[in-house]
Order: C-alpha cells, then structure tokens, then sequence
C-alpha cells in the first residue's frame, strides 16, 4: 500500500493521490465499442444471441433462459435453514427501514383556490442485475427487490448469470422467491442489460435497470441509458471503494478488516486511509499483512492494495475535507467521536460511525442499502432507496377564484419570456370570468 503524506504533496501529487484506477484509453474504447456490438446483436436476434453469448461467456448451453418454479424449488432445498433465517433477518430491517424513508404524497394550498399535489407512482416494469462473477451476491436482491416491492412495482423482472451447470446460484434464487420475485433469467453480463432494456422474445423489456456489475455491465448500463429507445438507470457506478478516517485511538485490527473487506470484492477495488496518527498507519499496514495471511481471496486483494493509499493527515478536519474531496462510496469514521464529524461530510455514498459499525453489516443487515454511488459519483448522486423506483408526478387544480388570484403572475412572467400563448392560455380564462360577472 502506497504511504504518502499530504502536507508534502503539491496540488497535482494531491490529484493523483485520489485518483481512482483508471482504464487504459485503448482498453476503455475497446470494452465500449464491443458493448455498443453486442447491445446491437441483442437487439437484432435476440434470444439467439443470448444464448451464443450465454454459451461463450458462462460456458454453458440453455433451453430455456427464464428459471422455472422446479428450479425454484430446487434452490429452496439447498439453502440451509440458519441462512435462511439470517436472509428473512435482514429483509426486515431493510424493509423497515426503507418504509421510513419512503416519498410522501403531498397536498398543499400554495394561494387560495390552488391546490398543488404530488403523487406517487410505482414504475411499471423494473429490470434488477444481481451479479454472479467472483461470488454470488443474494445480498444485492434483497438490496434492490425489497424497495421495489415496498413502491409497489407490480413487474420485477431478475437478471443474474448461471454456472456451467446451467443453473443460478440457489441463495439467490431463494432470495429473489422470498422477495416475490418469480421471474428470473439465466443471463449475466452486458448481455443481460441489453435484453431488459430492449426486450427479447423470453425477456420483457423494462423501463429502469438496477443493480451492480463488472465494468461490461457498467459501460452497457451507460450505453443504454443513453439511448431514448433504451431504459433507464439507477446510477453509475464503477468498482467498490472505502475511506477510512481514523484517529490514535482507533483499533489497528478492525481499520485492517475494513479495508480488507472492500479490497477482496476485486482487483479494481480501492482502499484509502486517511489518519493524523503515523504510528496508527504504521500498525495498520501490519494488521493488513497479518490479516491477508488468512484470506482465501487473498490474491484479489493483494492487487487492489497495489492502489491503497495511506494517507498522514494534519487532523481529521483535514481528513474529512480529503475524504470531500474523493467522494467515496462508503465512509467509515472509526474515531472517539464520529457523530461529530458528520455534519461536515458532504459527499459520501453511505457513513459508518465508530469502531462497532463495520461497513460490511451496511453490505449485508443494518437496513440502509448498498447499491451506492462509487467513482466520486457521490458528489451529486445517492444510493438505491424507494424513490428509486417510483415517479413522482406533480398536479394542481384551481378553482375560478385561484386563478384570477394568480393568473396575473403567470402573465407577467409568459410576457417577460415572450410567450405569449402562455400569456393567451391565461388571459383568455381570465376574461371569460370577468365577462361572466359582468
């Protein structure tokens, strides 16, 4: 892991220190040409090229590319009883919590005779991604099929990808059921977003995607999002990331932990440290060594620690300002008193407070979501919630008095714009009313 100290580090070494790990230009116009491609051959064959795609990628042959109810069934069988008590654990303070943090409808008088609503409806057909790559993620469909649910998206179409057997991971499958999700489809990769976007003869074309994935999905996610005739997206994103801010009193073990946490997601995760204490980095970078000695992915996060950075800060207003600055996708605050730093976070994707709030029980329980922002995405965007997947449409309704109460604001603004059948569609009303009580 990279040591450096900012106060000796100009603006451009200061740059350079929060970069994230970039792909080579060469690399990142290749992945996009191949994906704009294979979106292109999705859309022309459809369920053909999903299963040569299936056949070259997954390396397995389908029949039938939607798992049927004896898959189901199946799946449910394997998955043993305490994980199945820990899943149903967590689908409820997940949904607890989102219910919290639900829209409202809102019904206001803003002049008298002019009501202004606000309505919430649920979007018709969502499309979820749950990857399948390093390790099967059930974690991410309660993250994205419990707030669908709970907006009351009556079509949730599944995307995640089989193994060579040909059938999906069974915790998944078992989650997507417990969450009422019933129809699944064997297909990962940017395949799987070209097909909800777009629809095939067995995929139903959907009107917004969700959900993380490798950097195809990602560019095909962008790609389709940029397409009138495609679907929508939840958010970008690129690989998994975490900041830690710690003080000298924070536990070297548990700092280590973290950061090992985020690093064995893949090799284009990112660490980052951020501490005014150099013996605690010192101690830090030991735990991390002693703690990699004991992870079977340990070879996956050894190559994303080649682009941690510790970072020896002045003091944590500092810390925080840096953190700012990078926008992580999880912040951990692993101080005496996180609770008052939190008012100067600004941008961040979700915040752990303290040393008992390790950022894997926000992956997993806690409630909160983690389809969250990364890539410095966090500075204008926020993470999966209900809002996601609803629309919120606005509706006003004005009685005769309402409008010649307000009418004449309208005009003066559509005349100052020079609008003037906006002015008209005022000023006609208006006469109409006044000749009527003449």
């Amino acid at each position: 892991m990279k040591r450096l100290v900012w106060k000796e580090l100009d603006a451009a070494a200061r740059a350079a220190a929060l970069q994230r790990p970039a792909q080579a230009p060469v690399e990142a116009a290749a992945r996009r040409a191949t994906v704009k491609r294979l979106i292109a051959q999705v859309r022309a064959d459809g369920d053909a090229t999903l299963r040569a795609l299936t056949r070259r990628y997954d390396g397995c042959e389908l029949d039938a590319l939607e798992v049927s109810a004896e898959e189901f069934a199946a799946a449910a069988a394997q998955v043993a009883p305490e994980l199945r008590a820990a899943i149903a654990e967590a689908r409820e303070r997940i949904a607890r919590f989102h219910v919290a943090g639900a829209p409202a409808p809102v019904r206001v008088e803003t002049a008298p005779g002019v009501i202004c609503e606000r309505v919430l409806r649920p979007l018709r057909r969502v499309g979820l991604y749950v990857p399948s790559g390093t390790a099967p993620l059930p974690s991410t469909v309660l993250m994205l099929a419990v707030p669908a649910q709970l907006a009351g998206c009556g079509d949730i179409v599944l995307c995640t990808p089989a193994g060579a057997d040909g059938r999906c991971d069974a915790t998944v499958l078992y989650t997507a059921q417990l969450c009422g999700v019933t129809r699944v489809f064997k297909l990962g990769g940017a395949q799987a977003i070209a097909a909800m976007a777009y629809g095939t003869e067995s995929v139903p074309r959907c009107d917004k995607l969700f959900g993380p994935g490798n950097a195809w999905v990602t560019e095909a996610k962008r790609q389709v999002a940029g397409d009138p005739a495609g679907a929508a997206i939840d958010l970008p994103a690129g690989p998994s990331e975490v900041l830690v801010i710690a003080d000298a009193d924070a536990d070297a073990a548990f700092v280590a932990a973290d950061l090992l946490s985020q690093a064995e997601h893949g090799s284009d995760s990112q660490v980052v440290l951020l501490s005014p204490s150099a013996p605690l980095l010192d101690a830090v970078a030991a735990a991390v060594e002693e703690q990699l000695a004991e992870l079977p992915r340990a070879k996956l996060a050894r190559q994303a620690l080649s682009h941690a950075r510790l970072i020896d800060v002045a003091d944590l207003a500092e810390a925080v300002a840096i953190s700012n600055a990078y926008a992580p996708e999880h912040l951990i605050l692993n101080v005496v008193a996180p609770r008052a730093l939190l008012p100067a976070v600004i941008n961040a994707g979700s915040v752990f407070l303290g040393a008992w709030s390790p950022e894997a029980v926000g992956d997993y329980c806690s409630g909160t979501n983690h389809v969250l922002p990364t890539y410095g995405y966090a500075r204008a965007w926020s993470g999966v919630s209900v809002a996601s997947f609803l629309k919120l449409v606005t509706v006003q309704e004005l009685t005769p008095a309402g409008l010649q109460a307000i009418g004449p604001c309208a005009q003066t603004l559509a005349e100052a714009e020079g609008l003037h059948a906006h002015e008209r569609a005022v000023s006609l009303r208006l006469q109409r009313l006044q000749a009527a009580c003449a």
